[in-house]
């Protein structure tokens, strides 16, 4: 994969990261007066999930969706979710943070985590195939 190509991902990725940050803030505001700031947050955060693994699968990595990327892909979020649990509880409860906002800055940490994960589970061997052809490319470079 070529510079431009991770670049253009990083890009997608980032595009859909605010898409689906608007859309799990935007669950979030309208489950807030219902329920318990966490049971909100945490609702919020599975459904927004779903719709990243399409944005994710579809537009950032473009490659087809499929039942076990899907059952992998909240593997993906596990780690996101710690950090912005951890990060969410501690703004709120030690920071004095007000509720609305805390989840906004609780995610922002998370964001480079669940890129490296996705992008492991969604585009299997990805990884494998950057290390090899940097492989390449430094043993073409020698004399």
């Amino acid at each position: 994969m070529s510079r431009r190509d991770q670049l253009g991902q990083i890009f997608r990725f980032a595009l859909v990261g605010g898409v689906n940050t608007a859309t799990f803030f935007g669950i979030y505001l309208l489950l807030h007066p219902w329920m318990p700031y966490f049971a909100a947050y945490s609702l919020a955060f599975v459904l927004a999930m779903v719709g990243s693994f399409f944005m994710n699968t579809y537009f950032t990595y473009r490659t087809r969706p499929t039942w076990k990327k899907f059952l992998l892909f909240p593997l993906t979020n596990v780690t996101n979710y710690v950090i912005q649990s951890a990060g969410l509880y501690a703004l709120v409860a030690w920071a004095g943070m007000d509720t609305r906002i805390a989840p906004l800055v609780a995610a922002v940490v998370a964001v480079p985590f669940t890129f490296l994960l996705s992008r492991k589970i969604l585009v299997p061997g990805a990884a494998r195939a950057e290390e090899a052809q940097h492989a390449e490319a430094g043993s073409s470079s020698r004399p």
